[in-house]
């Protein structure tokens, strides 16, 4: 059995009528970690919200396949159902739902399962603990009030939830102090194993200080101009991205 998870081949994509991804390719295989880096405005975030369907984007041309399926047409929740997860970069708030019936209406939703409650509590007491999240965390309402880094670690507290095969994390390590990243860090690092994959997208490498990729990719343009280890990043660190431009 193949152990490719996702191909991207030559993904071209448009918001109104701007064109944003310009023939992007890329692979993917299941325990993988891959960064995609870039600066503000080259597409980074607009690959993601493609992958899950996003109905502000259209595709213009190219393929997008995960475990040997074409699902450029899927849906949102189609997508989830099989197995991907996308963490917002600005995570909206639900009045009146509390976190803890969200993600439990989640579970059900993704594994078109009814979730056992006494179960379901205890799964998420376990992943919260894990994630150094108080237990009152889980009676608030849906990131109301939530800080920068708590909207975050709650985002990794759903990925831990619902088990997904493919992550896409949109600039987890934006807004949050040391500690909130070392916490996101470890939750990757916890979730992290030979069967699922993720693509961390981030502007700068805070967070690869405690997550080793296997891959960094550099997204300028909508085109990815450069892929190597995450020396790659260090670099970046250092000379920035304009030596990198065609």
């Amino acid at each position: 059995m193949s152990n490719e998870l996702l191909k991207i081949n030559n993904l071209s994509a448009k918001v109104e009528d701007k064109e944003i991804l310009k023939g992007i390719n890329l692979e993917i295989k299941k325990g993988e970690i891959h960064v995609i880096m870039g600066p503000n405005g080259a597409g980074k975030s607009t690959l993601a919200s493609i992958l899950m369907s996003h109905p502000n984007y259209e595709i213009t041309d190219g393929e997008i396949i995960y475990q040997g399926e074409i699902i450029n047409n899927l849906s949102p929740d189609e997508k989830a159902k099989k197995g991907i997860f996308l963490s917002f970069q600005y995570p909206e708030e639900v009045p009146g739902l509390t976190v803890e019936s969200f993600l439990r209406a989640a579970k059900s939703s993704v594994s078109n399962e009814q979730v056992r409650l006494m179960e379901f509590k205890k799964n998420l007491k376990e992943k919260m603990d894990l994630l150094k999240i108080g237990e009152d965390y889980a009676k608030r309402y849906l990131n109301v009030g939530f800080s920068g880094g708590e909207k975050k670690k709650n985002e990794i507290l759903q990925m831990a939830m619902l088990e997904p095969t493919l992550s896409i994390l949109d600039e987890t390590d934006s807004g949050l102090d040391v500690d909130a990243v070392k916490i996101v860090s470890q939750g990757v690092k916890m979730l992290a194993n030979n069967s699922n994959a993720f693509i961390i997208i981030t502007h700068h490498k805070k967070i690869l200080d405690y997550i080793k990729p296997d891959f960094v990719h550099v997204l300028i343009d909508g085109k990815i101009i450069k892929t190597s280890d995450a020396s790659l990043a260090d670099e970046i660190e250092i000379k920035g991205y304009e030596w990198l431009k065609i």
